[in-house]
């Protein structure tokens, strides 16, 4: 098969699909990969890199797009891809396609095949290509909630950890998935208080069970949401339903029950958001404040971190890569129940319930 890795041209995205050990193993089996010229320049791997591995260096998108089988990303194509992609394409990234309707529409009029990696799911439910990426945005979202709690960029001031004498900074999350546990676990490193919500009883005992005495945890429902969000510094939102848009936690009017200059990190952007008043912003421009509620979402966090993310990434990816490469996307898939749950478009026709349930379409409009 004849694989292509483009440059992510997504706003701010330093990320690259695969890595040059990637590229030995598609080449070691026989496979051609296309890389586009600096496609790996962000994460630190140089157009040499890849060619040492085994890849050819094209100098355009349009080049990889047209020359390859099976495109493999970081983030989800963006409008000036759309009509690079061929009918019957393999697309294998980020999709999240809950989140944008005009994306969905999109990769259903050019019939491409649509896997996409959030979705790619094992027998015990976990998702295994999400997982490294939750575990790189979970940890940022409190490097980051931390910086803009400071009050030269409008936050309250708060020193998370606190020091001897003043009492520390108090961090509430909602969801203890990935992104929750992993947030807990750097806020409590710094020694903030901790207080996880969850309506899953097994995964509030897995963290009472191993986190430290000062990250607490409650049921979460709306009575307990609306009594925290009035004393905490720092929300972090790690809500994932899978595939489908997340639910609205924080609604509009509960920002006016925060202390001014509390900090929102909605990590759950990419699916819609579990705050009402998250918008996707960028590296670029990270920030905005409603109500005196600091506001950070940006869409692809991890991409800040490219050579952390790219490497773990290719990490969970690369063996679906070679599967899809070595036996072609159906017989892949028939093989593989994991990898099939991954399978979100095919050829103009929504396969994934949760996308038709996010926009309300009837499957006979898909």
């Amino acid at each position: 098969m004849i694989v292509g890795i483009p440059q992510e041209i997504k706003n701010n995205e330093s990320r690259v699909g695969m890595t040059p050990a990637g590229v030995f193993e598609l080449v070691k089996n026989k496979h051609t990969v296309y890389v586009q010229s600096g496609a790996g320049l962000g994460s630190g791997f140089s157009n040499n890199d890849y060619q040492q591995a085994g890849a050819a260096i094209l100098d355009t998108i349009a080049q990889v797009y047209a020359m390859s089988d099976m495109i493999v990303k970081v983030k989800e194509p963006i409008e000036e891809e759309y009509d690079l992609i061929r009918e019957g394409q393999i697309l294998f990234t980020y999709f999240h396609f809950a989140s944008s309707e005009a994306l969905t529409k999109a990769m259903i009029k050019q019939k491409a095949i649509c896997i996409a990696y959030e979705t790619v799911e094992d027998n015990d439910g976990t998702l295994p290509l999400l997982t490294p990426m939750s575990e790189v945005a979970g940890r940022m979202a409190i490097q980051q909630g931390a910086k803009y709690l400071e009050k030269p960029v409008k936050g309250r001031g708060v020193l998370l950890g606190g020091v001897p004498g003043v009492a520390p900074g108090k961090v509430l999350v909602l969801g203890a998935g990935v992104v929750g546990v992993q947030a807990a676990k750097m806020a409590a490193g710094l020694g903030a208080h901790v207080t996880i919500l969850d309506v899953n009883m097994k995964r509030l005992r897995y963290v009472n069970d191993v986190m430290p005495p000062h990250v607490t945890t409650e049921f979460s429902n709306e009575f307990n949401i609306r009594k925290h969000i009035k004393t905490h510094d720092l929300i972090i939102g790690g809500v994932l339903l899978k595939g489908a848009k997340a639910p609205n936690l924080i609604t509009r009017d509960m920002l006016k029950e925060m202390k001014p200059g509390t900090v929102i990190v909605d990590v759950a952007v990419d699916q819609g958001g579990c705050v009402e008043t998250t918008k996707p912003t960028t590296h670029e421009d990270p920030i905005y404040i409603i109500d005196d509620v600091v506001h950070y979402s940006v869409a692809n966090m991890p991409g800040a971190v490219p050579y952390t993310s790219t490497m773990a990434l290719t990490n969970v990816t690369l063996p679906y890569t070679l599967k899809l490469a070595n036996l072609g996307w159906q017989a892949a898939c028939e093989q593989d129940a994991s990898l099939q749950k991954g399978l979100n478009i095919v050829s103009g026709k929504i396969v994934y319930n949760e996308i038709l349930e996010a926009f309300g379409w009837e499957e006979a409009l898909a």
